[in-house]
């Protein structure tokens, strides 16, 4: 297996190398084994010591990082640059809150001291994607790392200059080390290690789950998601509009917590439509670093075939296009317009798919009741929208929603302080917040007489 990475318009190679052998990797295991077990026995201040250095270098090559981003990935500059800010914050926060998260804490029981610790399970294998090449790396590793974890990173295989570059960043003093797998041997290495994360498509997580299954290996699966934007027929129109636009169309719509299916109010439906499409119109192709580029290009060929096909078949079984839905013809760069389908019902593949693009899919609802079910009409469920003035409606219907995450006259994010994950297809477990930190531990429990 090779891990060859091209440049997002202009196709030149930027990286080529071949993937370890199953003999190298063990060594590697063996080597990073014995640093992580000297990393445990290092106090929590000293652990997050190590990585505040991490955080100061990254901001140090901020730049270089966020341009790496951009051609071999294809996405803005100005959001790569904010990829690279937000991994930083994130480093800075597990390191002033790891030391309270991770402390004893004593329970009173009828022994004479009674505790619960959070200790380090060894050894973490995480499987990662190309879209966020740095942050969902340091997403998954900072916390597992204050809690005296290893971490071995299996980069996707069309990033490997900009992980390489991170890589050499992080330094000797963490056990945190790129692990270039070839994808056969991806079952040894779970084997070989305590617990898994990863973070991608649907399907391929299901094939790494039941390998770590098979191995008994905790694991934490973050992966697709087809985001319910919902607008009420009292919402404000215009924001919600803005909104949807900059959420679905923000990183080429190559994110996973991106507004999706925009389910309408007929009431305000035709309003809704105008406003989305005068802003869809604002968008403006061209090469990613250049500031005035707002839709950046897909970042592989085979991608923008796949979001064509689904475009096509919703075509083909119904719906109709409002905007884009043409390759251009003219461009280097596998870019695609911003299109907006409407008309989309449940023979079209997108209604049930998610769509890794900039494709807007407009749902038409014809009372509250028959937008929650449309919500829920999916097998995703990693976020949702509600928009609407009437917030004691909201958060009723947030309650229905079998989504991990809901943000009210907002569009989806994540945020630092609060669990991010799904239910359903779109996965299980959680990262960010407390609750990241303590997935991979050992919550391990003392009782003294």
């Amino acid at each position: 297996m090779l891990y060859n990475s091209y440049h997002a318009i202009t196709g030149e190679v930027l990286f080529s190398r071949k993937s370890l052998t199953k003999a190298e990797f063990g060594l590697q295991y063996q080597q990073l084994t014995r640093q992580q077990q000297s990393f445990a026995n290092e106090n929590v201040q000293t652990r997050t010591h190590y990585l505040l250095a991490l955080a100061q270098r990254l901001e140090q090559a901020k730049a270089e990082l966020a341009y790496q981003i951009c051609i071999e990935v294809g996405r803005c500059l100005r959001e790569c640059e904010a990829e690279i800010s937000k991994s930083i914050a994130l480093i800075r926060y597990y390191a002033h809150l790891a030391p309270e998260l991770l402390a004893h804490k004593t329970i009173a029981t009828q022994a004479s001291l009674s505790q619960v610790r959070f200790e380090p399970l060894g050894t973490i294998l995480a499987v990662m994607p190309w879209n966020y090449p740095v942050w969902q790396i340091l997403r998954f590793a900072i916390p597992a790392l204050c809690a005296g974890n290893a971490c071995l990173v299996k980069p996707a295989p069309s990033v490997g200059l900009i992980s390489q570059m991170l890589f050499e960043l992080v330094g000797n003093d963490l056990p945190l080390q790129l692990a270039w797998l070839d994808n056969d041997d991806i079952e040894y290495a779970i084997a070989q290690t305590q617990a898994l994360a990863f973070t991608g498509s649907t399907q391929t997580g299901r094939y790494l789950a039941a390998l770590a299954g098979r191995h008994l290996r905790k694991c934490v699966m973050e992966l697709g998601g087809s985001n319910a934007f919902i607008v009420l027929n009292d919402a404000d129109v215009e924001q919600a509009a803005s909104e949807a636009c900059y959420s679905r169309f923000r990183d080429a719509g190559q994110s996973c917590n991106a507004a999706k299916r925009l389910i309408v109010h007929t009431d305000i439906a035709e309003e809704f439509l105008a406003a989305l499409q005068h802003y869809c119109q604002k968008l403006q192709m061209g090469e990613p670093w250049l500031p005035s580029t707002t839709l950046a290009p897909l970042h592989r060929q085979d991608l923008r075939t796949a979001v064509h096909a689904q475009v096509q078949d919703a075509l083909a079984h119904g719906a109709q296009c409002l905007l884009g839905g043409e390759i251009p013809s003219d461009m280097p760069g596998w870019f695609y317009p911003a299109t907006i389908l409407d008309k989309v019902n449940p023979d079209c593949r997108v209604y049930h798919e998610e769509v890794f693009g900039p494709v807007a899919i407009i749902l038409h609802a014809q009372d509250n009741i028959h937008a929650l079910n449309l919500a829920n009409d999916n097998p995703f469920g990693l976020g949702a929208s509600i928009y609407t003035k009437d917030v004691n409606l909201a958060w009723q219907f947030a309650e229905q929603l079998n989504v991990g995450s809901v943000f009210v006259n907002r569009h989806t994010s994540s945020d630092l302080r609060l669990p991010f994950g799904g239910v359903k297809d779109s996965g299980f477990g959680r990262e960010l917040s407390e609750f990241g930190i303590y997935e991979f531990v050992n919550v391990k429990s003392y009782w003294q007489k």
